[in-house]
């Protein structure tokens, strides 16, 4: 019997809003995310996995309060957030086969991406893209240049220590039907943020920063530096 691959497909829709000015730009929340066999403590929204950390990271920046369960009010509550911070959240895969159901990006075969560079077009305000990940194959930097490329367009390194910042010219585009309608060309940073999930914490382990903290702090965890980390772009 030939067992055919998994289609991932992404649950949730990019949720943009025009005042938005940075977005996050992750891959695919874990395959129970789309068949809906949830867990207790799973949010119903982007980034809800309970083994996330994320909403966590957050939660301890902004004093935010967060409830983890899989109810309207804990979904609502990230979304108000979002919507005051002026973050959006446009994953760039849209789908992707896995012969292995698991949520690794390198499991994902045949992608499909969303077109983010039409939804900066789209929405002038945003001048900043946080990746949930680095340029490794398969994770939304490694996506994202390949769709600058098809552009003619590509990435300037402003810092290339972690995490590693990008800049690139958003330019004019067509005015005629149909076509995207910029103002103006506009600047757009990109920051490769650590990931934030447990798979990363043995690089977070190896970087000579974390390491030098750790020296002078023993009870210093791999958290804690994300939350060091995202502080500053967030």
């Amino acid at each position: 019997m030939i067992q055919r691959p998994f289609l991932h497909t992404h649950p949730y829709e990019p949720f943009l809003f025009p005042e938005a000015t940075k977005l996050i730009v992750g891959t695919l929340p874990p395959p129970r995310f789309t068949t809906g066999e949830l867990k207790e403590a799973d949010v119903d929204f982007c980034y809800g996995s309970c083994n996330g950390m994320l909403w966590p990271i957050l939660d301890r920046i902004f004093d935010l309060n967060l409830t983890y369960e899989t109810t309207v009010e804990a979904a609502e509550q990230r979304k108000r957030f979002l919507l005051k911070q002026r973050i959006g959240v446009c994953d760039i895969v849209q789908s992707a086969e896995r012969e292995k159901i698991d949520a690794s990006d390198l499991g994902m075969q045949h992608v499909v991406l969303r077109d983010l560079i039409g939804y900066l077009h789209e929405y002038t305000n945003v001048d900043t893209l946080l990746f949930t990940g680095g340029n490794s194959k398969n994770g939304p930097e490694y996506f994202f240049r390949r769709q600058l490329k098809k552009h003619g367009l590509r990435l300037e390194v402003i810092s290339d220590e972690v995490p590693r910042i990008h800049q690139f010219e958003l330019p004019v585009t067509s005015s005629a039907p149909g076509g995207y309608q910029d103002e103006k060309p506009r600047t757009i940073k990109t920051v490769s943020l650590t990931a934030p999930s447990g798979t990363a914490n043995r690089a977070v382990g190896s970087l000579p920063l974390y390491k030098e903290l750790k020296n002078k702090n023993p009870e210093f965890n791999t958290f804690d530096f994300r939350v060091m980390q995202y502080r500053e772009f967030f």
